[in-house]
């Protein structure tokens, strides 16, 4: 068997993207604002930005991140935002300013944040206020010099902006009480960006864009090294694989997936702005009744989502078949869309979840099922143009056609490597393939399914949780012997965290363990379960045997 690069791809799909059209993420933002200037970009809580309004705010951000702050092109900046127009006004300036993104997660504890601001050796950090707290905390541990706070509705206008930051941080109380005297707030510095002038930032394909944190393939989290040139070819990708399907100028994205999440970074706020599209932001997907009446406010035309959330919008008691019927497709990442879900969204909206496949690592849209007809449930589609996959065995030979294998990724939208861990990058990236450690098939017909993972991590509502993380935070409670963590099936999330416990003490309960978790770990990587057991099976050296626990627990 040889590397695949499929040439049979749905119609209208061109099997070749030029990874060379642009020189930077700046050439895209300066063709979607002269393109589509007056056209809607982002609507969020009722307010909505033109493309040209963005552009215009990006740039006074820009202009303070270099000429008030001092920052140059190359250093890190930190957004840790959920989906308000904050978040694309501050990534689109920082990018403009030349600096590196550092996504970050709201819901990281302090320990997690340290880890991240530390190692991408961010200087600077964007922050909603409802997390000023963490990062009262956390700021004498890192070397952040600048941090910049905005509240959920600075760019909501007046008197609708004031209203919605009064509400949130004195009747909803979802801004605990912090200090940070030396913090600028995210429209002081619009101001004073506003009368500066914006210094030139040359960049080309090989700068680096983002410092993407993820576990990799194992271990603890690692920033994966994405250039502006992994970016734009992946941008290219999308855009030619949905081409056949969108109107320019002409589509609505109901974007409830976190910007800060790769998936949504690179299809909805980067991909479609290539087509003017019209992005939704929802900050609160949780939110279901929120969520859902907000979408009836919008004629979308297409939707992004996790199979978790397709399921939940379909069992809520608001759910109306109406809300969809501008709906083109909806696309599911992240995690693996299940075969009850996908049938049952098509019945009910009348459009197909177009399932497809990425990685961090890969920027992350690897293969993807054809947007105009002919997907196939239970698959990850074909390969986006420019991209090789290969199946191999644990010695790394390619296996027979139709037999299992990991699949391996070459093409242009491919990391550099994880940022200072030659290591790590040593043992996903060899020979200039991507090893992702996902075991696939690929079918008589071109299309691969995802039969099994070959590492441990476990994906809870499509977010990644290594167990050696989890395992070493309840190792640290004193009353604990040893622990193992794995992945278990849950409904509402896919899969649910639970630890097998020795323990030290016998006074130690699994109450005391997960709140010892829910101090050092996000809320999903929190274990749901937890079992005591008198040991753990292991080798002859010691090391515990996670898959003996695995069988066992598939509840």
């Amino acid at each position: 068997m040889h590397p695949v690069w499929l040439s049979h791809y749905p119609a209208g799909v061109s099997p070749s993207i030029d990874p060379a059209l642009h020189h930077s993420i700046l050439d895209l933002l300066d063709a979607s604002a002269r393109d589509y200037r007056d056209q809607p970009a982002y609507t969020c809580m009722g307010k909505t930005l033109t493309f040209g309004e963005v552009d215009r705010l990006a740039r006074q951000f820009a202009a303070f991140l270099r000429g008030e702050l001092g920052l140059q092109p190359g250093d890190r900046i930190a957004l840790q935002m959920p989906n308000t127009l904050q978040y694309p006004v501050a990534l689109y300036g920082a990018l403009r300013a030349g600096l590196v993104v550092v996504n970050t997660n709201p819901l990281y504890t302090v320990r997690e944040m340290a880890h991240q601001f530390n190692d991408s050796g961010a200087k600077a950090l964007v922050v909603m206020a409802n997390f000023c707290q963490n990062v009262q905390e956390v700021l004498p541990e890192t070397g952040l010099q600048h941090v910049i706070v905005t509240e959920m509705g600075d760019l909501l206008g007046f008197p609708k902006g004031p209203i919605v930051n009064f509400v949130v941080r004195h009747v909803k109380k979802l801004v605990p009480a912090y200090t940070l005297p030396r913090a600028i707030s995210f429209k002081e510095a619009l101001s004073r960006g506003a009368g500066r002038p914006l210094p030139e930032s040359r960049l080309g394909r090989e700068d680096i864009a983002f410092l993407q944190y993820t576990g990799g393939t194992t271990g603890v989290s690692k920033g994966a090294v994405l250039t502006h040139g992994n970016i734009l070819a992946n941008v290219a990708q999308i855009a030619a694989w949905m081409s056949p399907r969108l109107d320019p100028g002409r589509e609505v994205v109901v974007t409830p997936l976190p910007l800060y999440h790769i998936f949504s970074l690179t299809v909805n706020c980067l991909a479609f702005s290539t087509f003017g599209g019209h992005n939704i932001l929802i900050p609160n997907p949780r939110d279901m009744a929120g969520f859902l009446a907000e979408m009836k406010r919008y004629p979308f035309t297409v939707m992004t989502g996790v199979n978790t959330l397709f399921n939940g919008i379909m069992n809520h008691a608001d759910f109306d078949a109406a809300t969809f019927r501008h709906l083109k497709f909806a696309v599911g990442g992240a995690m693996a869309v299940q075969r009850s879900v996908a049938e049952r969204w098509k019945s009910m909206t009348g459009c197909p979840i177009v399932e497809g496949y990425g990685l961090t690592e890969s920027s992350p849209v690897v293969t993807c099922n054809p947007v105009g007809g002919g997907e196939q449930i239970g698959t990850i589609g074909q390969p986006v143009p420019n991209t090789e996959i290969k199946l191999v065995d644990d010695d790394g030979n390619e296996v027979a056609e139709g037999e299992s294998g990991e699949l391996c990724v070459r093409g242009p939208q491919v990391m550099q490597g994880y940022h200072n861990r030659p290591d790590e990058t040593a043992k996903v990236i060899r020979d200039g393939w991507l090893h992702t450690g996902d075991v696939a098939v690929m079918q008589p017909d071109g299309f691969f399914r995802i039969v099994d993972r070959k590492k441990d991590m476990i994906l809870v509502s499509g977010f990644n949780v290594y167990p050696n993380e989890v395992e070493d935070v309840i190792a640290s409670h004193p009353k604990v012997l040893e622990v193992a963590v794995i992945g278990v099936p849950h409904e509402a999330s896919g899969e649910a965290v639970k630890a097998f416990v020795v323990k030290r003490d016998g006074s130690l309960t699994a109450e005391d363990v997960i709140a010892h978790c829910r101090d050092g770990l996000t809320g999903y990587k929190v274990p749901r379960t937890v079992e005591f057991r008198d040991s753990l099976p292991k080798t002859n050296v010691g090391k515990i045997l996670r898959r003996e626990l695995r069988e066992p627990a598939k509840g």
